[in-house]
């Protein structure tokens, strides 16, 4: 049986007051319950695509490193060692956030600058390590999305547990206080009422039983 609010008098102003307080914990209650159904239709979308990326960043970086194998067997690892180092650093992190249902989500997206120049000697290259340093490319957006992805996904799950408590708290313990309150109060009026009454009962036949007498 659920305890009575401490500290509550029974009067018909704190029963008014505790009314109040039973409808807007209810609003409460069934907004955060939509607000949770929202989140877990974004938290299993957001699963969903992290197994797409996943899958297709593995697959990119497969075929990138099968594809800088073969531009190694061309030209050596000592070479490739040698074009790398007067490559450009054109990758950079755009971070950036997004509001999902009152939740602010990160979203990260990798930007490539557009080259400046040859990134290698083309003459002295073949188009395996041509096609390996695109494909890596792509790989490491993909990369990028799946970690935006994945910290999202965990963004939502806590989110979701959050949310989950406060539900689980307003249908258990603070409804349950109030509207056991509310029955506390109402009793204990029905009671003073009932004793209200017997009493102008009395009263009345003292009266009437007064006035035969004189």
């Amino acid at each position: 049986m659920s305890e009575i609010i401490s500290g509550i008098h029974p009067t018909r102003m704190e029963l008014l007051a505790l009314r109040k307080r039973r409808d807007i914990a209810g609003r409460g209650r069934d907004l955060l319950r939509e607000k949770l159904d929202a989140l877990m239709i974004e938290f299993f979308e957001s699963v969903r695509q992290i197994s797409a990326l996943r899958e297709r960043s593995h697959g990119l970086l497969q075929e990138a490193y099968t594809l800088f194998v073969e531009a190694q067997m061309m030209h050596g690892l000592v070479r490739l060692e040698q074009f790398s180092i007067g490559a450009e650093d054109r990758f950079d992190l755009d971070a950036k956030t997004r509001n999902v249902i009152g939740v602010t989500l990160p979203s990260l997206q990798m930007r490539v600058a557009p080259l400046k120049g040859a990134p290698y000697n083309m003459l002295a290259t073949s188009a395996k390590l041509d096609d390996a340093t695109a494909k890596m490319t792509e790989a490491l957006k993909a990369i990028a999305e799946l970690g935006s992805a994945e910290a999202a996904t965990r963004k939502l799950a806590q989110a979701i547990a959050s949310t989950k408590r406060r539900v689980n708290s307003l249908d258990y313990v603070i409804i349950p206080h109030v509207l056991q309150s509310i029955r506390y109060i109402q009793m204990h009026l029905e009671e003073r009422e009932r004793e209200d009454f017997f009493r102008l009962k009395r009263i009345k036949r003292r009266m009437e039983k007064q006035a035969r007498a004189a």
